[in-house]
């Protein structure tokens, strides 16, 4: 053998039915979602997001507004949500709170999570259950904060008594408790318990403060909502079941365009 035949080792090649497992593996885990989101944008552009690219303004204008000397106030009162507040105040403020970015944080992260998952949410289980469950996670991250005070550091779920005086606002929440209930409605398994248990790993080695342990009450908050929905579905009649995945709304929206594009 020549040194140009030897210098010239072929690595190890996959077996013949791994490449086609793995591309179907993720055909069966993300492939219905991916025809979704891609069907309606085709159709529609950025018109199918109207709620994700409002959020995004929205955020954009707080970011602005609070950097600003005479602003930064006025952003405090109408959207930071502290522990040590009157719990009605901070009820109040939460549904704002969720578009106000974070001081120590780069906008970008915040503006990012919220196109793509917001984004993602909207065009899959539409604009009420995107709003519903933004806010049930974020208002599960603010119930927590003061749950975990109460329950202080002597337990590995509380939270030390100065944690009360952090302000507690950004998308984060809501992001995470979107990701995982799209992946329960598009029956994305993996995905789902993956988002869950990064998020407890997140709490175990890396962020163990409030913003990782409001994060894991996001996502339980959220698990809670899909199994009541699970019940709710499975005891239906068999022919009166919804089908999970797009819906309705959305579903007959892009047949209406295909069949535009035909005729």
């Amino acid at each position: 053998m020549s040194a140009a035949g030897a210098g010239r080792r072929e690595g190890p090649v996959p077996a013949r039915g791994e490449v086609p497992l793995l591309r179907r593996a993720a055909r069966a885990e993300w492939g219905p979602l991916l025809r979704t989101v891609r069907a309606a944008l085709a159709a529609s552009r950025l018109r199918a997001i109207p709620v994700t690219l409002t959020a995004v303004v929205l955020t954009l204008v707080f970011q602005f507004v609070q950097n600003q000397a005479w602003g930064y106030q006025t952003v405090q009162n109408i959207g930071s949500v502290q522990a040590d507040e009157h719990l009605w105040l901070a009820l109040l403020r939460t549904p704002l709170s969720l578009f106000v970015p974070a001081l120590d944080l780069p906008v970008w992260g915040a503006l990012a999570q919220i196109l793509v998952v917001f984004g993602i949410a909207e065009i899959c289980v539409g604009r009420r259950q995107l709003l519903a469950v933004a806010y049930l996670a974020t208002l599960a991250g603010t119930m927590y904060a003061r749950i975990g005070i109460w329950i202080g550091p002597v337990s590995p779920l509380g939270l030390p008594d100065s944690d009360k005086y952090v302000t507690d606002t950004g998308p984060s929440a809501a992001v995470v408790g979107l990701a995982v209930f799209v992946c329960w409605r598009y029956r994305a398994w993996f995905t789902c318990a993956a988002a869950a248990v990064a998020m407890v790993v997140e709490v175990v080695s890396i962020k163990n403060n409030l913003a990782g342990k409001e994060h894991v009450a996001a996502v339980l908050a959220v698990l809670v909502l899909c199994g009541l929905c699970e019940l709710r579905r499975r005891r239906k009649p068999g022919p009166g079941r919804q089908r999970l995945g797009a819906p309705p709304m959305k579903s007959s929206t892009l047949r209406r365009s295909a069949d535009q594009r035909r005729s």
